[in-house]
């Protein structure tokens, strides 16, 4: 188990500019700690998840403008619950055991953080989503 933990923790990337002080809320710490290093690290397969997202919804995003695309991203992790589901399952699985725990005492907040910061995180990387590579894909 002591490997696990282990080597998650050592190819998690460091992220200098998340700062955890004394006063800093313990939701804002877990979010810094875990969940920011985490979401990073799953970077690309969340990139990846959502072009294939696009492509089984017929690729209709392709079609909408810049605000529309932005909307549409915000849409599908907040209303598509298989899809905010699987994104969240992506980083829950790769929680340490007592990062999980952690997790489990305030797990409603900390989903919200979590969604939020890959809608962030996806919103930023807009123009992946409208490259060739997704056109031909079909």
């Amino acid at each position: 188990m002591a490997s696990r933990l282990n080597n998650l923790l050592s190819i998690r990337p460091q992220i200098l500019s998340a700062k955890v002080y004394e006063t800093t809320s313990a939701e804002e710490s877990f979010q810094n700690k875990t969940l920011r290093p985490i979401i990073k690290l799953q970077h690309d397969l969340l990139i990846a998840v959502f072009k294939n997202y696009i492509r089984k919804h017929k690729n209709v995003f392709l079609d909408l403008n810049l605000d529309k695309q932005l909307n549409y991203i915000s849409n599908a992790i907040k209303k598509d619950i298989k899809f905010r589901n699987s994104l969240k399952g992506m980083v829950i699985g790769q929680f340490t055991v007592d990062e999980y725990e952690e997790y489990i005492k305030n797990s409603s907040a900390l989903n919200k953080r979590m969604t939020n910061i890959i809608k962030e995180r996806l919103i930023q990387s807009v123009q992946l989503f409208n490259s060739e590579e997704v056109l031909q894909n079909l």
